[in-house]
């Protein structure tokens, strides 16, 4: 038969605008990427093609059968391979057809919710029963979130979210861009709320639920300021997301299977397990808290992961490799781009990341410190303190800005360090600030250099 003539009998029949699979509604983030999406919608042709063939018989009790290739087939199995070796090529042309309708299709409704939200005080909540004290005062806390969609007009969400933290008293930080939003914002719990309900109001962001903002205690004061942008990329890592997108990425464990297959790995024990659990934050991250038997690359951003990655790849060769950052973003680009090297077995990733993971499992295989980007610096779900004053060795986990000016470091020194003056990151800063006049006489943008910082690399600065 004419490939146009079969997708002509099979598309008919095949009903794209309902592809989308009816799974639980916490688990439809699993299906977002087109990769998955490929996959379902391969599946439904591949069944809608076999029932294309299938002949009516009577009488109505008589066994099914199918025609095809002028054979008869009395039994499943037998179509099935059927097509599975003579038709493969068939199924992956009207596979992808259906794939380029369905997306197209999303396209156009995702640019009706576009226009649709032109007028961005339909989309600030009404909070004239709210008072100015509820928004200022009171209990706290602080959302982490992130939202992979398509934004047609990211300096129109900018605008919006610049009005909408204002308006609540928020503070923190979000990155929007074409690919998505990213933020973390401290308020009240009452300006929290009504943030939540204002992002999951807005028709670009219906994807998202109540349960992907992840909240910790805290509040405005967690943040100096309100900073809204614009970005390339709503994480950091140097990559075009066009080149390599979050469509790509690994498969999402949700926490207690991601907690079953470290404690596996853990009670292996084995030096040749073919499992690897890569933490893919920052080294200062990892320091004062990590997964046991984790492997932390050495890199202080984001934007090093991909070197780090390309410079050790016959670590991750053959392996399956389980990775986890602080709330899961870093995950979504870094597992794509490691899966972009086709050295892997297998890659997983923490969903919700470390945050979501400790919420269930605090006294789990994750010990020590969370650390987080604000002035708490980190959040605590257990008692653990795995990390040492850089000066006595003593256990301390509690980070502090580097005290010489042009320096923006974290530094771990402990009470008794801090008290002999030991409040410098290493001792090129420690000589800095005996230095009276060094930063009087130096007019200029902090530079972070120094001996924590000859090592590392530098990258390009972010561009608004």
């Amino acid at each position: 038969m004419d490939i146009d003539d079969l997708s002509g009998s099979v598309l008919i029949d095949l009903d794209v605008e309902g592809l989308t699979p009816e799974i639980p509604k916490q688990e439809k983030s699993e299906f977002s990427t087109t990769r998955k999406c490929y996959s379902y919608i391969k599946k439904r042709t591949f069944a809608t093609f076999v029932a294309s063939k299938k002949v009516l018989s009577a009488p109505s009790d008589a066994l099914p059968l199918w025609v095809c290739c002028d054979e008869t087939f009395s039994d499943p199995c037998s179509i099935h391979k059927h097509i599975s070796n003579l038709h493969a090529d068939e199924i992956e042309q009207l596979t992808t057809a259906a794939l380029d309708l369905m997306l197209s299709q999303s396209e156009s409704e995702e640019d009706a919710d576009e226009s649709q939200s032109k007028d961005m005080s339909s989309w600030i909540p009404d909070i004239s029963h709210v008072s100015e004290e509820e928004l200022s005062k009171g209990p706290g806390e602080v959302l982490l979130y992130y939202c992979y969609c398509q934004i047609q007009d990211p300096k129109l969400i900018c605008a919006w979210q610049n009005e909408l933290c204002s308006k609540l008293h928020l503070t923190g930080k979000v990155r929007v861009a074409t690919e998505g939003i990213n933020g973390t914002v401290g308020g009240t719990k009452t300006a929290t709320s009504l943030y939540i309900k204002a992002m999951l109001s807005h028709p670009i962001f219906k994807v998202m639920q109540v349960e992907d903002f992840k909240t910790s205690e805290g509040n405005a004061e967690c943040f100096t300021e309100l900073k809204v942008g614009v970005y390339k990329e709503i994480v950091p890592m140097g990559v075009d997301p066009d080149i390599i997108s979050y469509r790509l990425a690994g498969t999402h464990l949700e926490p207690e299977e991601f907690h079953k297959q470290v404690q596996s790995l853990l009670e292996d024990g084995s030096s040749k397990t073919d499992t690897l659990l890569l933490d893919c934050r920052n080294f200062y991250e990892s320091r004062i808290g990590q997964f046991k038997n984790c492997l932390a690359p050495d890199i202080r951003k984001f934007s090093y992961f991909p070197d780090y990655v390309d410079k050790n790849l016959d670590l991750f060769r053959n392996k399956k490799v389980l990775m986890y950052c602080t709330g899961g973003i870093r995950c979504e680009r870094g597992s794509a781009y490691l899966r972009s090297k086709n050295v892997c077995k297998e890659v997983y990733q923490l969903k919700g990341g470390i945050h979501k993971y400790l919420e269930q499992f605090p006294e789990g295989f994750y010990r020590g410190k969370l650390f987080v980007f604000d002035e708490r610096y980190a959040i605590s779900f257990n008692d653990d303190i795995i990390s040492d004053c850089r000066y006595c060795g003593a256990p301390w986990d509690q980070y502090r800005l580097c005290s010489t000016d042009f320096c923006c470091q974290l530094v771990l020194s402990c009470p008794s360090c801090r008290q002999k003056g030991l409040t410098a990151c290493c001792p090129v800063c420690q000589a800095k600030e005996k230095i009276t006049s060094y930063s009087s006489s130096h007019g200029r943008a902090h530079r972070e250099e120094c001996e924590c910082t000859d090592s590392r690399p530098r990258i390009p600065n972010d561009t608004l």
